[in-house]
């Protein structure tokens, strides 16, 4: 049986101790030792984005992070989202527009998404494309899912730029 070794991670703006084994991903982490079951195993190659988390406001794959490399940075699931029990726009965007179908690929394309939004707070739609590019969903054909990435980036969109100066 593989040593395992104590560690504290920063997930979702919280400290969380933990213990894993020195080959164990973060994915496996965040699932089966903490229980933050909205990120899901899809691939595990890398390859459709279902384990999307941030890493200090970047997106990446947690199935191909260790999460021995994890303590000091900033981790961000889609249970962190959410703020005092209200859902990001992004999500009420996806719920509105129907663009959820199984819902299995929606954490990672929040989370993508999100990064985009907080790091271009008014993306065209082909910068929308580039961003979720790595998000597989087998459901939809992916107009409702830039819909309602358009649809947040208008609702986060400061109230000043409907009248053009700011107060």
């Amino acid at each position: 049986m593989p040593e395992l070794i104590p560690l504290t991670l920063r997930i979702n703006g919280e400290n969380r101790p933990t213990i894993c084994p020195p080959q164990e991903t973060l994915l496996e982490t965040l699932r089966e030792r903490l229980e933050l079951t909205g990120t899901k195993h899809g691939c595990e190659l890398g390859e459709c984005s279902a384990c999307a988390v941030l890493i200090n406001g970047q997106p990446m794959l947690s199935c191909l992070l260790l999460t021995m490399e994890m303590p000091g940075v900033e981790i961000e699931t889609i249970e962190g989202v959410a703020r005092c029990g209200r859902l990001h726009p992004l999500q009420e965007s996806l719920a509105e527009l129907g663009a959820a179908q199984c819902g299995y690929c929606i954490p990672g394309i929040v989370l993508t998404a999100k990064a985009l939004l907080d790091d271009e707070p008014a993306p065209t739609r082909d910068q929308i494309k580039e961003a979720i590019a790595g998000n597989l969903c087998r459901c939809t054909g992916y107009v409702q899912i830039l819909d309602a990435v358009e649809a947040a980036a208008r609702q986060l969109a400061p109230a000043a730029d409907e009248g053009g100066a700011k107060p």
